[in-house]
């Protein structure tokens, strides 16, 4: 099964967190995002270096320090982040050079699994941190809960 670790997981939380607007600064600690999320702070400390080390993000130091995206928000995918922190998106052993599979001359699923692997890559390859951020923001192009009939006087 295709299951994403807790440190990706906490590394787009922290990435979302940081690309969401906030009054008066751009940073944040690693306190304050374990804080918000309940995440486990040395974990998250290792999460957010890692997320350094890897162009991600940027850490200030001081009084007013914290983490700030390295780039804009558009421009860091999910799958680069989950590829910076988990390594390598497998499927199946298929897709992997390290060892053959034993059933790779008769095996009837690979192709499909490679089209099914590539697809997940693709997809994660097109949602970018900004993408997470935007899902919070209502699209006005949905129906609204109440109709504005229902809210006008009955003719009579």
């Amino acid at each position: 099964m295709l299951k994403l670790t807790k440190k990706a997981d906490y590394g787009l939380i922290a990435l979302k967190h940081l690309a969401m607007p906030r009054p008066f600064r751009e940073s944040a600690s690693a306190k304050e995002i374990a804080e918000t999320y309940h995440i486990p702070l040395p974990l998250l400390a290792k999460v957010l270096q890692k997320l350094g080390k890897s162009g991600f993000l940027t850490s200030e130091q001081g009084t007013n320090g914290g983490y700030r995206l390295a780039r804009p928000a558009e421009r860091i995918t999910v799958l680069e982040v989950v590829r910076s922190i988990d390594g390598p998106i497998i499927l199946t052993s298929c897709f992997t050079s390290e060892r053959p599979c034993d059933q790779s001359g008769t095996c009837i699923v690979k192709e499909p699994l490679r089209r099914v692997h590539e697809s997940i890559l693709r997809l994660l390859d097109s949602i970018s941190i900004a993408d997470l951020v935007d899902e919070e923001v209502p699209d006005p192009t949905e129906r609204p809960l109440v109709e504005l009939s229902a809210l006008l006087p009955v003719a009579r």
